[in-house]
Order: C-alpha cells, then structure tokens, then sequence
C-alpha cells in the first residue's frame, strides 16, 4: 500500500526501529578520514596522469573502460534517484529507497574508482578549464556520496515512519548535486573526446 505524500513529511520523532537495532552508523571521523583520502587519492591521480604516456591501443581501451565506469555508476545513482521520485509520489516506501541505495553501494562506488582508474591512461590535458572542471565535479560528486551515505543512516530511523521535512530538503539537495556532478562530468568528458 503506497503512503500519500502528507503522511510522509511529519517532525515527530520516530519510535525506535526494529530493522536498525545493532546497526552503527559510521563515525563521522571516518567519513571525513574517507573525505580526505578521496580527495588525496584524486589529487595523486591527476599528478600520475601527466607522467603515464599509453600506446594508442591502451589509450582505447582505458577509454572504453572509463565510459563503462560511467555507465555502472550513474546507471546505479539514477536507479535510486528514481526510487526516491517514485517514493515522493507515493509509490514506494522510504525502506525501498534506502534497501536500494544501500544494495547499489559497489556499482556506485565502483564506477567512481574505476572512472578514476581509467582516467590514469587518457592524458587529459591538465591546462584545460573543461578539465579541471571535470575533476571538480569528480571530486564533488565523491564527497556528495559520502555526506548522502551518513543522510541514508539518519533515514533509517525513519524507515516506517513519516520523515521530518529538513531531511526530505538535504536528500534533494544531496541528489541533485549528484544528478548535476555525474551528467556534468558525462557531458564534458563528451566535448573532451570530440577534441
């Protein structure tokens, strides 16, 4: 039975959930630790891949590995932008949302690292505002997923009850940094291979 939206918002505080007994969210020390490291491994990644010169034939493959990357990982955050869509229409419930998202975790995280990977064999032009762009939005679209990763452990208090209206903004603010970091970085990786 789908929940109206109005019976969704509410600033009550839920009762404790069954579903989430044990479970400890991650410190938030270990999110920033992961903030940090993310944006460190990145800066690394940019500095290699001035130095990495790939054949053609390695150029080509690590091409087509980075638009699979591409694919697994904005095909997983759109799966579960959808689900959250479906649930603001009252055709799914927030468990839904959140056993997707948390289902969804490796191809997300996934095709991060692996677009990160791959973009060491692609000698990207590192004097480029579209490229430094790109990696900004890497970089965002990395610490994004981390802060919606610590949202999605405040929502399982919320599980099976109505959800207080400030998360309901941070999810959408948190899904459309997503939305807009993952198809930025797709549309200038696009003008970047037209070049």
């Amino acid at each position: 039975m789908a929940l109206s939206v109005d019976a969704q918002i509410t600033t009550a505080v839920p009762p404790a959930d069954r579903s989430t007994a044990g479970k400890q969210p991650t410190p938030v020390w270990v999110l920033g630790a992961l903030g940090l490291f993310a944006t460190a491994a990145l800066t690394g990644a940019c500095w290699v891949s001035g130095h990495v010169h790939a054949d053609p034939t390695l150029q080509a493959t690590a091409r087509f590995l980075h638009l699979a990357a591409m694919v697994v990982g904005l095909g997983a955050v759109l799966a579960v932008d959808w689900f959250a869509i479906l649930w603001l229409l009252g055709r799914r419930r927030l468990a839904d949302i959140l056993d997707t998202a948390a289902t969804l975790q490796v191809p997300i995280w996934g095709g991060l690292a692996g677009l990160l990977v791959t973009g060491l064999f692609l000698s990207p032009n590192m004097e480029s505002t579209l490229t430094l762009t790109k990696i900004a939005l890497v970089l965002v679209i990395t610490l994004n997923g981390l802060y919606a990763h610590w949202l999605g452990q405040r929502l399982e208090r919320y599980r099976d009850t109505g959800v207080p209206v400030r998360f309901l903004v941070q999810s959408g603010l948190a899904a459309t940094v997503s939305q807009t970091g993952w198809w930025g970085a797709c549309v200038i990786g696009y003008i970047n291979s037209r070049s």
